[in-house]
């Protein structure tokens, strides 16, 4: 989806922004009507809804398989698109947690990605993993984080998990 500059995403009727209604801003992306809203529970909102539209998140879990040596064309394709969908989804999380450390901890993209990346590292867990968690800890603060990725309302592990 491609929304110019100073657009709307709206209800469907045609008339005034509604509230709840996403416009793009000069300043970024806003939820008409209601409170103010920080950018970043702004852009995860909207991320929510354009993956909505797009069919809805899998559930997390395992990457799908690779199709067998004898598949047909047809169920080498379903299996291409069921991985590259999955990718798509570990990107999605892995960014948002991104978004989310940047914010919580006031750092660039890449020391955010760097955090997360040796927080999982050091504890023997997949990133995307882990970027489920931190997503997570923004709705829920007893979702237990590695203390260098907690924020202030969000609760900390008390000591790294073994890697097993």
């Amino acid at each position: 989806m491609h929304v110019a500059p100073q657009s709307t995403i709206r209800d469907g009727d045609g008339g005034a922004p509604a509230a709840g209604t996403i416009m793009r801003t000069p300043e970024g992306w806003r939820v008409h009507g209601g409170e103010e809203l920080p950018d970043l529970l702004n852009a995860m909102v909207l991320a929510d809804l354009l993956m909505a539209e797009e069919g809805g998140a899998p559930a997390p879990g395992q990457a799908p398989s690779r199709a067998p040596e004898d598949a047909s064309e047809v169920e080498r394709l379903r299996a291409t698109v069921a991985q590259l969908e999955h990718a798509l989804q570990t990107r999605v999380v892995v960014e948002q947690a991104i978004g989310v450390l940047s914010e919580r901890h006031k750092l660039t993209p890449r020391k955010a990605f760097e955090l997360l990346r040796t927080a999982a590292r050091s504890r023997g867990r997949k990133v995307a993993d882990l970027s489920r968690d931190v997503v997570t800890s923004c709705s829920n603060p007893l979702t237990a984080l590695p203390g260098e990725l907690a924020g202030e309302n969000t609760a900390a592990q008390s000591a790294p998990s073994p890697r097993g």
